[in-house]
């Protein structure tokens, strides 16, 4: 009897000491898809901290997905930075990857928006995406997105299969307007992925109106940062120093708090469940007296000529903010254009085309906080695993939902950095 309590208790510690629980937990696995290169010079700053936490996650795949400008060669820009680093960072914590690792997991991912229906060729990337995704191994894959989601849609229509075997964290907010398209493709198909849409909150990191002086504007590089290793005399190459990094939550999320609970406490924000998206579609032209959400899907229809084009085909673009948006021929004589606004504001628009039908159309529209606001049947109807931005009235800073639950960790998350700077010290 003795013997078989003995086992028993033998039997109970092992399977406790092989659990996560004990001693340390098992590393997030992580994918990372970046604008870097692109029309923010951001990303270089989140790349930087990436790597000087490296040894916290499990990186699986670095994508370089800019609109316009930049390429894969803009991470290895920073990997060979890293490289220079190493000797020191691997000398004071293990688990940090070999740098030839992380050049092994760089890929190239889409480097346009994608057309009216979401989705458009596989990439390097979204091949890529897949591949991490159906590892026999029973941990989610984190798909941190920090510029558009092209190849995350992608490999979520070539291979619908992964949808529950990821989680994302979206940089939203102006990077929805960017993919709009795809935003829509995912959240019309895929409602069931687990999303954390961060449209607004992750401002919060780089929001220093509470913060003490020492970590404002460029006084956190002086103090902190200066004279430390190759990352850090690079790092003053993006915007002078000044602390934006503003995809870093989606990291920070992962290494402070909870990430299987969205709506608890972390680095990376609080977040609530939305069951449905805001989305609105004009059947013609609006007006600044049409009120939409701030983020919300905007959907203008137009009629036009029948054309023997395929569908999907851009034919005309509408300039909004002085930038041009294309829009896309779905057949039938119909015509449409998709935007997001990225804050409250009142907009307006002129379409410019060859087509007679659809030039010089003006309107505008007037959107709101907070998001996703009032409902309508238009709505996107999602699943029980979208989150976003808290609407409370105290969290937000300015115009900016839910930025508190990031702000107020403030001088927590980058003197918690600091301590990694003086890892790079001479």
């Amino acid at each position: 009897m003795t013997f078989r309590y003995f086992n028993l208790c033998l039997t109970l510690l092992l399977l406790i000491q092989g659990s996560p629980a004990f001693g340390q937990m098992e590393k997030p696995r992580v994918l990372v898809s970046t604008d870097v290169g692109g029309t923010d010079p951001d990303d270089f700053q989140s790349l930087i901290h990436l790597f000087m936490y490296a040894d916290k996650v499990a990186i699986e795949g670095l994508i370089a997905s800019p609109f316009g400008e930049g390429r894969t060669a803009a991470i290895h820009q920073i990997i060979d930075l890293y490289e220079q680093d190493y000797p020191l960072l691997s000398g004071q914590a293990e688990g940090f990857p070999e740098p030839e690792s992380l050049r092994t997991l760089t890929k190239q991912g889409a480097i346009s928006s994608a057309p009216f229906a979401g989705y458009a060729n596989a990439s390097e990337g979204s091949d890529w995406i897949i591949h991490c995704a159906r590892k026999q191994i029973d941990r989610p894959l984190w798909v941190l997105v920090w510029g558009g989601l092209e190849d995350l849609a992608q490999a979520l229509h070539d291979a619908p299969d992964i949808e529950e075997k990821i989680r994302v964290y979206w940089i939203g907010g102006p990077n929805k307007k960017w993919s709009v398209n795809s935003y829509a493709y995912i959240a019309q198909n895929h409602p069931e992925l687990w999303m954390v849409e961060a449209n607004a909150s992750y401002r919060g990191w780089f929001m220093d109106n509470e913060s003490p002086d020492h970590l404002k504007g460029d006084a956190y590089y002086s103090r902190y940062i200066q004279g430390k290793g190759a990352m850090g005399e690079a790092f003053k190459d993006f915007y002078g120093g000044r602390i934006k990094m503003g995809d870093t939550p989606s990291l920070a999320y992962l290494l402070h708090g909870d990430p299987d609970d969205p709506e608890g406490e972390s680095w990376g924000g609080s977040f609530v469940p939305i069951d449905r998206s805001a989305r609105v579609i004009f059947d013609g032209n609006s007006s600044p007296a049409d009120t939409v959400n701030s983020y919300a899907t905007l959907e203008w229809r137009f009629k036009g000529p029948e054309m023997g084009i395929s569908p999907d085909s851009a034919c005309f673009h509408m300039e909004i903010w002085d930038q041009v948006w294309p829009g896309y021929y779905l057949g039938d004589g119909v015509y449409s254009i998709r935007y997001s606004p990225k804050r409250a504001e009142t907009g307006s628009y002129e379409t410019i085309s060859e087509l007679p039908a659809l030039h010089g159309l003006k309107g505008g529209y007037t959107s709101t906080n907070p998001w996703p606001g009032r409902s309508s049947e238009e709505d996107f109807q999602l699943g029980s695993h979208w989150y976003s931005d808290r609407p409370d009235p105290d969290l937000f800073i300015e115009d900016q939902q839910g930025a508190r639950t990031i702000a107020q960790y403030r001088e927590e998350y980058l003197l918690d950095w600091a301590k990694r700077w003086d890892w790079l010290s001479d």
